[in-house]
């Protein structure tokens, strides 16, 4: 239901794992990989939602209080964004109504999804071993006031990052461009364009990364998208 199918034959697969090889750092962007009509309803309800809470994070401390924040060196915060206050609670099918939003984290969690990222990193990925594998998949938004500033998402076992980006009609003259290092600090910007997923190696070379700005002339605007983190078995 999630997949767009014509992006999940055997060739297509064995294409992404061949960009994902002879990258640096080790990355594929597939644009179009999921359901386009799910994924704009998903859209539609977050933009409409109100349910957005400001997170913060700085080099020594994640999830920091607005009183560490301001005590923290400007130089040492590399966070600020909103994040989407996802439900604890289990979906429930049948009669009951599903939050189409909270469905598509769901399953970005599950067996098909983990199989798939499974068979294209050649390692296997589960949740197994995570203590809450909940947190790891969720919705940010970030506003011109916002940023991610250069940091690097390596932690022990975390084997694959996955951004997907929910900006329909995205003017990339707003910014708000993913960019990693790269190999010989030769950057690589990749502009966060509706249905466009990027997946990479976090311990691979050049892929340290941040984000670009948004345009403060787009003070209107949020750069909308979904952050997954995966280990390895």
């Amino acid at each position: 239901m999630w997949f767009n199918s014509a992006k999940m034959t055997e060739k297509a697969i064995q294409s992404y794992r061949h960009s994902l090889l002879t990258s640096c750092p080790n990355y594929v962007v597939i644009d179009g990989l999921f359901n386009d009509s799910m994924l704009s309803q998903v859209s539609h309800r977050l933009q409409q939602s109100t349910n957005w809470q400001k997170q913060q994070h700085t080099y020594t401390k994640l999830y920091v209080d607005q009183s560490q924040w301001h005590n923290t060196n400007k130089k040492e915060r590399f966070v600020q964004r909103d994040v989407w206050l996802r439900s604890r609670t289990p979906i429930v099918t049948g009669e009951t109504t599903t939050d189409i939003r909270q469905a598509f984290l769901n399953f970005l969690r599950g067996d098909e999804f983990l199989s798939f990222l499974s068979q294209l990193f050649h390692v296997v990925i589960t949740d197994i071993n995570v203590e809450d594998p909940s947190i790891n998949s969720n919705y940010f938004r970030l506003s011109s006031d916002d940023f991610i500033a250069q940091h690097a998402d390596d932690s022990p076992g975390r084997e694959v990052c996955m951004l997907l980006y929910l900006n329909r009609e995205w003017d990339e003259r707003a910014g708000g461009e993913l960019t990693f290092l790269g190999k010989d600090e030769k950057n690589i910007s990749i502009s966060p364009i509706f249905n466009r997923c990027i997946l990479f190696n976090p311990s691979s070379e050049g892929s340290e990364h941040w984000v670009k700005s948004l345009n403060k002339q787009y003070a209107n605007h949020y750069r909308y998208n979904v952050t997954s983190w995966y280990w390895r078995e």
